[in-house]
C-alpha cells in the first residue's frame, strides 16, 4: 500500500511509519522540520500541499492510507487566562494543516481500492475543562472536519475515522520519566496498531475510543 503519514518526525508519526514500513508497504512520511528522513513540507502551504498530492499521484496514482499526525497543546490555569494566541497556533496545527491535507488528497483516497483516513483526536472535547478550551475546542473541529470528509467518502471503498486518545506517550518519554505512570494514556505503538486495524473494518465517521 501506499501510506502517507504527516507529523511523521514526531513519536507517533514514526511508530505508525515504522509499522506500516515494516510490514512492506510504502511509507511517505512528511513533516515541516523534515526531520528523521521525512519530506519538507509546510502543511501550512495548501499550495505546497497540492504539489505534494500531484506528485504522489503522478507516481502512484492513489494513496491508500493517510495517518495525519500533526499535533500540539497549548493551555492555561485559568479560562481567564487563555491566550487567543494560542488558540490561532491551535487553529493552524490542528485545523487547517488537516483541511489542506483532506481538501488536496481527496481524490487519491477516494482512487485507493480500500482507503483509510485517521485522524488522532483527545477524550477531553467530550467533557471541557476551562484551561482547554482552545486546545478542546481545536479537537473538536477537527472531529467535525474529519466526518465531513467521512460524508463524502461514502459510496466509495474508502474511509475517514476519528481515534480517541486522553494522551500519547512513547517509550522514549517513560525512560525519560521512569517514576510517572501515565496513566490512561495510549503508547504509540498501540495507536500504529489501532491505525493499522482500520483495514480489518469498513466503519466510517466513527469516534474510535482507544482509552477504553
Amino acid at each position: 500500500m501506499i501510506i502517507l503519514v504527516t507529523g511523521a518526525a514526531g513519536p507517533a508519526g514514526q511508530a505508525v511509519a515504522r509499522r506500516f514500513t515494516d510490514r512492506g508497504h510504502t511509507v511517505i512520511g512528511v513533516d515541516k522540520s523534515g526531520a528523521a528522513g521525512t519530506l519538507p513540507v509546510d502543511l501550512l502551504d495548501a499550495g505546497a500541499v497540492r504539489r505534494l498530492a500531484a506528485g504522489i499521484g503522478a507516481e502512484h496514482g492513489r494513496v491508500d492510507g493517510i495517518a495525519h499526525l500533526v499535533g500540539g497543546w497549548r493551555g492555561s490555569a485559568t479560562f481567564a487566562e487563555t491566550r487567543l494566541e494560542d488558540w490561532d497556533l491551535l487553529h493552524d496545527l490542528l485545523i487547517r494543516t488537516l483541511q489542506h491535507v483532506t481538501l488536496a488528497f481527496e481524490p487519491l483516497l477516494k482512487a485507493s481500492e480500500r482507503g483509510r483516513f485517521a485522524v488522532v483526536s483527545a477524550k477531553g472535547t467530550e467533557r471541557p475543562t476551562q484551561g482547554n478550551a482552545a486546545y478542546a475546542a481545536a479537537k473538536a473541529a477537527s472531529e467535525a472536519w474529519t466526518l465531513a470528509f467521512a460524508d463524502a467518502l461514502k459510496g466509495t471503498a474508502s474511509t475517514a475515522n476519528v481515534l480517541v486518545v486522553k494522551a500519547l506517550v512513547s517509550r522514549a518519554a517513560r525512560e525519560a520519566n521512569p517514576a510517572r505512570g501515565f496513566p490512561g494514556f495510549t503508547d504509540v505503538d498501540d495507536l500504529a496498531g489501532a491505525i493499522d486495524a482500520l483495514w480489518d473494518t469498513d466503519v466510517n465517521g466513527t469516534r474510535i475510543d482507544l482509552t477504553r
